[in-house]
């Protein structure tokens, strides 16, 4: 008698069917959409607590449980079925149609908050009201467009989180760093600012403040009416700004160097956290071509050169010149950010060189000319400072980079670009500790590259964009700026390749090493790696 078999093929299987307990799930979440849609347009709904309550619940309820019906009974490790198979995860008609609804929510929530009912007088009505009994309850103030965003961010990581876990349940490091982001954004992103808001009174006011956010993140932070804020906060106010400072100059590089950027990107952050969970499917859309990767480090560049200059300025418009009443003048602050940005680029080009492309190194003197020259432009001819005026700088970094690249293409785009697009093509904070990385960090992904039979999972499910597989094939360690220590290479490579380490500066760069050629001492190559 015939007996099917099971196919071993590499491409997987095309999806099944969805299960009993799956659709109740995906009835749970639609029930919560709709909800919210009905408040967006306005419908009324009385005993709002309770309508939210139900909204949430049901979206948030709905993936837990569509996650455990789909990976409860499977074996543990990574399943990655059907991918290529489905529509939304293959840049197929329910990927364009999500991307475009993504993007318009996004659209609306930047620029035309009224269309969801937020009012600046008067009581709030549609989607923003049906938030205003929650967001009463954590900081006593209505709710506000960035309330409501901040509430479905929070509960996107959280109930995705879940399904994350359930995924890679096999994996200590994976179930360690999403539970952080997890934390980090439930607390540090959305609880404590509202109960810092709560405190709030006449002679004490603090502004919002994500802790977790840091320069230039918080590119906002330094403006003249934060710093006010914070002074007139007192000890608490001077504490919060200080510990803004030593974040960037303190923290950051320490942290860095010990662990790399992953410390932050995939344990830390917010948006690597949104990414990471609800972000997952769509991992492997990331573009691996070359092409994509020498766009990358010239925008993501160009996008922390454009952040060092409008800070400079803004911070420069509030500073005065008399030397007697203040230590920090202008002219004295153009000279500390000057040097500090030279010593940084001497250090690079003199002790670093050799770990630097030729285009990283005259991408670097191209910038460092840019910079000198629109300082020495301003101390010569009395000018605005780098020839426009700090708030135009201000609100067109805070368009561009803050509003359309982040929001509505870095997150609305996750079905078509992948999840890490904004972290690849946008974030600053990302090319600042990547420049650490590089340079000066203990982490690197090690690879025994005896064993590698070259699937190419590790390229494949790389949401960076990096090939890995190509590190692999000649055990090259893998240092790169852009590597967010996600560790999903190493969890998806079926012979164990690639290892996660923190070690010494010593051996972490080997380009021209081939494992399996001729010209390497394999016995110096262990005694040194």
């Amino acid at each position: 008698m015939y007996q099917s078999q099971k196919s071993m093929a590499l491409g997987g299987q095309p999806p099944k069917a969805l299960s009993t307990l799956q659709k109740v799930a995906v009835s749970l979440g639609m029930l919560g959409l709709l909800i919210l849609v009905l408040a967006a347009f306005q419908v009324h709904l009385p005993q709002k607590s309770l309508w939210l309550t139900i909204a949430l619940g049901g979206i948030g309820g709905g993936v837990v449980l569509f996650s455990a019906a789909a990976y409860k009974n499977k074996l543990a490790g990574i399943k990655n079925d059907g991918v290529w198979f489905k529509s939304i995860s293959s840049r197929g008609l329910w990927a364009w149609l999500f991307g475009v609804l993504l993007t318009g929510f996004y659209v609306i929530l930047y620029f035309f908050p009224a269309l969801i009912g937020l009012r600046s007088e008067g009581d709030n009505v549609g989607l923003i009201a049906l938030f205003d009994p929650l967001s009463k309850a954590l900081s006593g103030n209505p709710a506000s467009q960035w309330f409501v965003y901040g509430t479905l961010y929070t509960l996107a990581i959280l109930s995705f989180g879940i399904k994350f876990l359930w995924k890679y349940r096999h994996s200590r490091y994976e179930k360690l760093r999403t539970i952080s982001v997890m934390f980090f954004q439930t607390a540090f992103a959305f609880l404590i600012p509202e109960f810092m808001a709560r405190l709030n009174g006449e002679g004490f006011s603090l502004p919002y403040y994500d802790l977790k956010n840091i320069w230039p993140l918080n590119y906002y932070n330094f403006e003249q009416y934060r710093v006010d804020d914070f002074i007139s906060a007192g000890t608490v106010g001077v504490a919060l700004l200080i510990f803004g400072v030593a974040s960037i100059f303190i923290i950051t590089p320490i942290l860095t160097y010990k662990y790399g950027k992953r410390w932050y990107c995939s344990w830390v952050c917010g948006c690597g956290g949104l990414a990471e969970t609800a972000g997952d499917s769509f991992r492997h859309l990331s573009d691996k071509s070359t092409f994509a990767w020498k766009v990358e480090r010239w925008v993501v560049h160009s996008v922390v050169v454009f952040v060092v200059l409008m800070t400079t300025a803004v911070v420069y418009t509030y500073l005065g010149y008399d030397p007697q009443k203040y230590w920090l003048t202008k002219d004295v602050f153009l000279l500390l950010v000057g040097g500090l940005l030279t010593v940084v680029f001497a250090w690079a080009m003199i002790f670093k060189r050799k770990e630097l492309e030729k285009d990283a190194q005259y991408g670097a003197i191209g910038y460092m000319v840019i910079i000198a020259s629109l300082i020495g432009i301003h101390f010569f001819s009395g000018n605005n400072l780098f020839l426009f005026q700090a708030e135009t700088l201000r609100s067109t970094y805070g368009f561009l980079i803050g509003s359309i690249f982040s929001g509505v293409i870095g997150t609305g785009f996750y079905p078509i670009f992948g999840n890490r697009v904004w972290c690849r093509f946008g974030c600053p904070m990302a090319a600042i500790l990547g420049f650490q990385q590089r340079l000066f960090s203990k982490f690197r992904i090690t690879v025994n590259g005896g064993q590698c039979i070259s699937c190419g999972n590790c390229s494949t499910y790389c949401e960076m964009g990096i090939d890995v597989r190509a590190y692999a094939q000649k055990g090259a360690n893998i240092v790169r700026s852009s590597c967010v220590g996600c560790g999903i290479c190493a969890e998806v490579c079926p012979r164990g390749v690639l290892k996660l380490e923190n070690d010494s500066l010593d051996g972490r760069i080997n380009p021209k090493d081939v494992l399996l050629g001729n010209d390497v001492d394999l016995m110096n190559y262990v005694n040194h790696k």
